[in-house]
């Protein structure tokens, strides 16, 4: 069932937003080379009690985990997808980190994600993040009242493979409000025109996931949750938590 939110409820969201943005932006200021992963999900989790907000994501499990997720961050390294779970794992000089992380607050959710470089960015690296970022933009551009959700997908997936990159096969961005997910689905590829319509009110994450090598596919750690790209090639993950208003997308989780 979709939820259409009043402006009550998007003034609410913008809130839960910026919880996640500052979470964000404190998490990628302590990245360096040396910092394990757990110390950022700390980062994190210091941001998250200041706000008097909670976490989406800690104690999640849908039906492919085996067990809850136990951090309020998913910390990605290099051809880790999406999904990785904060580890004693060290940051080295010229990682790709993915960061993606939610907060509740006041009874909303919100949602987003980062990619950066430690240290010397390789060029490559540099790029990937780039043009995750113009697909992501890409597609909040298309977030309009009168499109469907397959404008949304076709103008992040035709951005993603004119640089030829993968975008991860079975994932894409979601509906969200008063749960982190929420329907509809929201694929990172797809035919214009089709798809749900976009109405006032409907909020969705949207997240382009790509990969360096053009592949689609992916495997999954022992832990049953961290995606890795089955090419060995790097990855991005971006997003932000957008609402569709009569005057345009409205971009819930800026700082």
């Amino acid at each position: 069932m979709v939820e259409f939110k009043s402006e009550a409820a998007l003034a609410a969201m913008r809130e839960s937003g910026r919880v996640v943005a500052t979470a964000l932006a404190e998490v990628e200021r302590a990245a360096g080379i040396g910092v394990s992963l757990r110390e950022l999900d700390e980062v994190a989790r210091e941001v998250l009690r200041k706000a008097g907000a909670t976490s989406p994501f800690l104690g999640y499990r849908p039906s492919f985990a085996p067990v809850p997720f136990p951090a309020v961050i998913c910390a990605s390294v290099n051809d880790a997808v999406v999904h990785g779970i904060p580890t004693g794992y060290r940051l080295r000089d010229g990682d790709l980190v993915s960061i993606d992380c939610g907060a509740l607050l006041n009874g909303w959710a919100g949602d987003a994600a980062v990619s950066f470089t430690v240290g010397a960015a390789r060029p490559e690296d540099r790029q990937l993040i780039d043009i995750a970022r113009r697909a992501l933009a890409a597609g909040i551009a298309a977030a309009v009242v009168g499109n469907r959700t397959g404008d949304i997908a076709h103008a992040i997936g035709t951005v993603a493979r004119a640089a030829g990159y993968g975008l991860l096969d079975g994932y894409g961005g979601h509906g969200i409000g008063r749960r982190m997910h929420e329907d509809p689905h929201l694929p990172n590829e797809g035919r214009p025109g089709r798809g749900f319509p976009l109405k006032p009110g409907l909020v969705l994450a949207i997240e382009p996931m790509l990969i360096a090598g053009g592949t689609d596919t992916h495997t999954t750690d022992p832990d049953g949750w961290t995606l890795r790209t089955t090419d060995g090639t790097r990855a991005a993950h971006v997003e932000h938590t957008v609402a569709i208003t009569p005057t345009g997308p409205r971009v819930l989780t800026l700082p």
